[in-house]
């Protein structure tokens, strides 16, 4: 584990971790995305990319020579052993290049690194606590569903795909309840962030 301060930032689909991210980043904290970490992985040209056209042929490649990422998920969404095979290989990528940014200098008292896979994946072991944005299903998929033009059933398979709500819950140190209004995340947010900075001081 790094000698910095990791808070690893995770909630289900729409739940608003992005938000709730956002305003740590006013606050000065540096936020480093997953998300961002697997699309660096498999930009054109990587090997993981051409491993991944050389076991799914080029249907998972776009015109561009950019990787096809809704083929992708639709030739593993019902695809165990097919699903398993792509996370062995992408997921090691993804917590190295994380641990690259990890290590990049920074004034930031401590580091957020935002991820909606955090205890699903190897990537909890690079943190020192954990904040779980919550939210209820079902305002989870109204907002997914909203946000992303998807209908309610398309945002409910993939929230059964993941870990429970229940067992997220369980797994985290921190809990940001989410359904109190976005009226008050800026304050809640400040809170949380004068407690890490004395957790990242004390470490």
């Amino acid at each position: 584990m790094s000698k910095k301060y990791i808070v690893g930032l995770t909630g289900g689909i729409g739940s608003g971790k992005s938000t709730v991210a956002d305003a740590f980043k006013r606050l000065g904290v540096r936020v480093i995305d997953a998300d961002q970490a697997s699309r660096a992985v498999v930009e054109p040209e990587s090997e993981a990319l051409k491993e991944i056209t050389n076991h799914f042929d080029d249907q998972t490649l776009l015109v561009d020579g950019m990787l096809n990422r809704a083929t992708l998920r639709e030739l593993i969404f019902n695809n165990p052993e097919q699903k398993a095979w792509l996370e062995n290989l992408l997921h090691p990528l993804i917590s190295d290049w994380i641990l690259v940014q990890i290590e990049q200098p920074s004034s930031s008292p401590y580091i957020i690194l935002e991820s909606p896979l955090l205890f699903e994946t190897n990537q909890y072991k690079l943190i020192n606590c954990s904040l779980l944005v919550d939210l209820p299903v079902e305002q989870q998929i109204l907002r997914a569903s909203k946000r992303d033009g998807a209908s309610s059933e398309q945002i409910q398979a993939i929230i059964n795909t993941q870990m429970s709500r229940q067992q997220k819950m369980e797994l985290a140190e921190y809990i940001f309840d989410n359904s109190l209004g976005i009226e008050s995340i800026d304050k809640r947010v400040l809170d949380l962030h004068h407690q890490f900075e004395n957790l990242a001081k004390s470490q």
